[in-house]
């Protein structure tokens, strides 16, 4: 399993081309190869993942009930605007104009790593995400991690 590790300011060219930074393309070894895939994000940024990650993804979609309405509009929703990626020979990447609207990313950009995914935020943004952090961050790691192995042991 990929775990991709890192925070990056970027700058996007004129054309909406990412050069993906050297650490994070040592972090994605058959990128070249396989490709990414660069969809929306649950709030207001993008999401890269590499192509096989994205494929595992779209695997346990197909899985889901899609005679439920509710597992419909998810699937669209989820799956809107995906796109792939590959690398052009400097090691860029064209992320989607429509995309990119979406996510109201200008030029600065923050790339953040989670897990075997990369977040895509326009830099005020994220900036301004960070700053909102909770006052008490040990009582939110306690709410979202303390009851995990209860939740664990009650098959949550």
């Amino acid at each position: 399993m990929i775990q991709l590790i890192g925070e990056f300011d970027c700058k996007l060219d004129a054309k909406g081309r990412l050069m993906v930074p050297s650490n994070l393309k040592k972090q994605l070894p058959s990128v070249e190869q396989d490709g990414l895939v660069v969809n929306r994000g649950f709030e207001k940024h993008l999401v890269i993942y590499p192509k096989k990650v994205y494929q595992d993804i779209v695997a346990e979609l197909s899985k889901l009930n899609q005679y439920e309405k509710k597992t419909r509009d998810f699937i669209r929703f989820f799956t809107r605007g995906a796109t792939e990626l590959s690398l052009d020979a400097s090691g860029r990447v064209l992320l989607p104009k429509s995309l990119l609207e979406f996510a109201g990313i200008n030029a600065d950009v923050v790339l953040a790593c989670q897990f075997d995914k990369i977040e895509v935020w326009d830099k005020a943004a994220y900036d301004d995400l960070l700053d909102n952090e909770p006052d008490n961050f040990a009582n939110l790691a306690e709410e979202v991690m303390g009851n995990k192995n209860r939740r664990e042991e009650d098959g949550r």
